[in-house]
Parts: structure tokens; C-alpha cells; sequence
């Protein structure tokens, strides 16, 4: 690569003179597919791919989650789109979300093919343009509560469109830099399920135990015991509402900052104003939180606080909770709550208002579990913690390399650094 002066000024930016300055519309057709009628048995489970909008990961797409027939495309404004296509998605969850079909195949109507009509752009250099442009498509949109992109806007949406060469080559590079991001993803996903399977193991198995008893909450080693939670714990205490924001105030942990596999992040947070007797609510390292009230999938999602650079509390939609440090480790819990998030059982016993779900600290209290002894469940923490490190090592290592790949879209795709052709 090598850095280029020869720029001018367009209304897209700074780009290389010999680029030109397109709308998606003059280079592309736009087309919507459509839903089969849910009520023809018929229209489903054939052999033709469709894509739903979720689908769209900023991925390429091989198979599908479901499959229509050749009677419920002729009946339905579904349509057939070659391999190769680029897809995006217009409004949902995953508004903005792109995708390129691997395979022919047919979309819903929450997804835009924009389909090559003049052999003059790679879809996969466009498919980049708009992931690094996502946040302007959609602020473009018609608006209200819920970002809609029309195909209206994707036909006047102004892209750059270097020469066909250089196209291909930008997107060579950035997919180069997304298969090395894949391998890591599929590095932490093995890792995540040797985690899981290590849990289910050592918290209902142990350590060497050769000898074991039946329970009411199953089959345990011998010297184990079933205990409530509540013999385990010295205090509970739930968080305080605060609707407000105060960029003097004192940070507050809230529900987007605890992922469903236990970590805490910080990268961003929330300050709200003091709350009188401020100190009830200030997190010590050890403390762990469980989030009472969340959606319906997520509620019952917990960790451990193991301190920051400044003070923080927490939001009602958790409860804290601090253990009795001579019977068991937070750690312990948290594997257990995992396990039992994992399988269903917060949402089992959660009561669901409109749009939230919440546990009852009762829930929690009489929950029954396996315990064992001290020095074990230090061993059991420890065989964790090196699947933990492995973990952290592999999410930092995939961090780093989407910022090589954010550092490489804003100098590629705007031309500020241009990519050696072969001769």
C-alpha cells in the first residue's frame, strides 16, 4: 500500500482523482423479497433458501435457517437471487446489517438485494463501503422509534467507485483481515463450550471423588452438601432507579454492562446523580450482582465486581449480594448461575411484565445447591480461571484486530492509502 496526495474534495469526502463519486442506484438494481403465507404448510420446508433479516451478519451466507418450496415462491413477492448477491437489511433488529449470498436464494421482505447491472463494482468492495458507512445510511432513514432504510435511500446513497482492479483488491485485503477475525470466533466459541462442559463437570462431579450420593437436586459426590443460598450469604441488597444522567456524578453499573457469559465491561458506562447515603451502594471487589429484571432471554445474568479505577455503584436491575467468604466463592456461584442461566431456569421463575422479566430475590434465597468443600472449590475456581485467561487472551486478540480493520476501511475504502496493482 502506499499513501497518495493526488486527493479531491467531493461530497462523500476526500477520495483519489481517478475515483468516481456514484449513487448505489445507477450502478445496481434494488429489489425486496417477500414472506410465503404462514398458513400454507405447503409454501415451507423445500429445498429453496430463504433469508430472514437476522440473518444478516455482515457475513457471507451458505445455508439458511429456512427453507421454501417452489409453490410458496410462484405465491409470494419472494424472489430468487443469484450467488454473489449483496443483501441489506431495511429495518429490524439487524437494520443496516449486510450480507453476500454464498448460495442462490431467496429473501424476506425486511431485505434489499442490490444486484450488479452494469459488471463495474464488487459486491464485496460495496458490502465494506456500507459497513463503514452504516451509521450515516441509517441516519438518513424516514426516522421514528424504530430506523427504517428504504430502498429509496439505498438508490441515492452516494458511494465511491475506484476502478474495478482496485475494488477487488481493497476487498482481498479487509477479507483477509475477516477470516483471521473468523478463526478467533471459532477459537473462543471451542473455548466457550470446553468452559461450559468443564463447569457441568467439576460443579456436579468434583475432583477425583470416586464415591457419590443421591440428592434432591441429583447425584453428588459423598462429602458434599445441598445448601440453600440464602445459608451461604451475609447480605442482599438491590440497586437504586435513577433516570437521569450527570456527568459529575458517580458511576452507575446497569444491564448492558454485564455480558451473558459473566463479564463486566466498562468500556462505557453511565453517571447519575449521588444518591443520598451513597455509600449502601458502592461495589467492593467480591461483590457479586445478579440481574433481577431483564428481558426475557437475558434476565438472571450475573457477575463478579472485581473493581474499577473509580467507584461505582448499581442499578435496580440488579442485586447484590455478598457471601459469606468462609463457605464459598463467588466464583462457584457465578459458574452455577451460568449453568442454571443456561438451561432456562431464571426464565422459568421470572414474572414478565410488558417488555421485561423479573426474579424475585425469593427465587434466589431458596434456590438449592451443590457445595463443596472450601479447598475444592478453590481448586475447581483455579482449573477455570486458565480457561478464563485463554478467553481474555483471545477476545483482546480479536479486539485488536478489528481495530486493524477499522484503521484499514477508513484508509482503504476513502483512497488515503491506495493498494499496489500487479502489472
Amino acid at each position: 500500500m502506499q499513501g497518495r496526495q493526488d486527493l479531491k474534495d467531493t461530497e462523500i469526502g476526500r477520495i483519489p482523482k481517478d475515483w468516481e463519486v456514484v449513487r448505489i442506484g445507477e450502478i445496481a438494481k434494488t429489489s425486496s423479497g417477500g414472506t410465503p403465507s404462514r398458513d400454507k404448510e405447503e409454501y415451507y420446508n423445500g429445498n429453496i433458501p430463504w433469508v430472514k433479516s437476522g440473518e444478516l451478519k455482515d457475513n457471507v451466507i451458505y445455508a439458511t435457517e429456512e427453507k421454501i418450496t417452489e409453490k410458496g415462491l410462484q405465491n409470494s413477492s419472494a424472489k430468487l437471487f443469484s450467488k454473489g448477491t449483496l443483501l441489506i437489511a431495511l429495518y429490524g433488529a439487524t437494520v443496516g446489517k449486510t450480507a453476500i449470498l454464498g448460495i442462490n436464494a431467496t429473501t424476506n421482505q425486511a431485505v434489499c438485494a442490490i444486484i450488479d447491472k452494469k459488471g463495474i463494482f464488487d459486491p464485496r468492495f460495496l458490502q465494506c463501503f456500507l459497513i463503514f458507512r452504516r451509521k450515516q445510511l441509517i441516519s438518513i432513514s424516514s426516522g421514528g422509534a424504530q430506523p427504517n432504510i428504504s430502498q429509496e435511500i439505498i438508490n441515492i446513497f452516494k458511494v465511491p467507485l475506484p476502478p474495478l482492479p482496485e475494488q477487488q483488491k481493497i476487498a482481498e485485503i479487509l477479507s483477509t483481515v475477516d477470516q483471521a477475525i473468523e478463526k478467533v470466533e471459532e477459537s473462543i466459541a471451542k473455548t466457550e463450550r470446553l468452559k461450559s462442559g468443564l463447569m457441568q463437570k467439576l460443579l456436579t462431579k468434583g475432583i477425583g471423588h470416586k464415591e457419590f450420593k443421591d440428592t434432591e437436586i441429583g447425584r453428588i459426590p459423598k462429602g458434599w452438601e445441598v445448601v440453600r443460598l440464602e445459608s451461604l450469604i451475609n447480605e442482599v441488597k438491590n440497586g437504586f432507579a435513577s433516570g437521569k444522567r450527570d456527568e459529575n456524578g458517580i458511576v452507575q453499573i446497569r444491564m448492558n454492562n454485564v455480558t451473558t457469559d459473566g463479564l463486566l465491561i466498562l468500556d462505557s458506562y453511565l453517571k447519575v446523580p449521588v444518591p443520598d447515603n451513597v455509600n449502601d451502594w458502592i461495589l467492593e471487589d467480591g461483590d457479586f450482582l445478579f440481574n433481577n429484571t431483564n428481558s426475557y432471554d437475558l434476565v438472571g445474568k450475573s457477575t463478579i465486581f472485581k473493581g474499577a479505577p473509580f467507584p461505582c455503584t448499581f442499578s435496580n436491575h440488579f442485586t447484590r449480594i455478598r457471601f459469606r467468604n468462609n463457605l464459598v466463592l463467588p466464583e462457584i456461584i457465578l459458574c452455577h448461575f451460568f449453568l442454571l442461566w443456561k438451561k432456562g431456569y431464571f426464565k422459568s421463575v421470572a414474572i414478565r411484565h410488558v417488555g421485561q422479566s423479573a426474579v424475585h430475590t425469593k427465587y434466589l434465597l431458596k434456590l438449592k445447591l451443590p457445595l463443596p468443600p472450601l479447598p475444592e472449590q478453590q481448586k475447581i475456581a483455579e482449573i477455570l480461571s486458565t480457561v478464563d485467561k485463554r478467553l481474555e487472551l483471545l477476545r483482546d486478540k480479536k479486539e485488536r484486530l478489528g481495530r486493524v480493520k477499522k484503521g484499514l476501511m477508513n484508509d482503504l475504502l476513502t483512497g488515503k492509502k491506495r493498494v499496489r496493482l500487479e502489472a
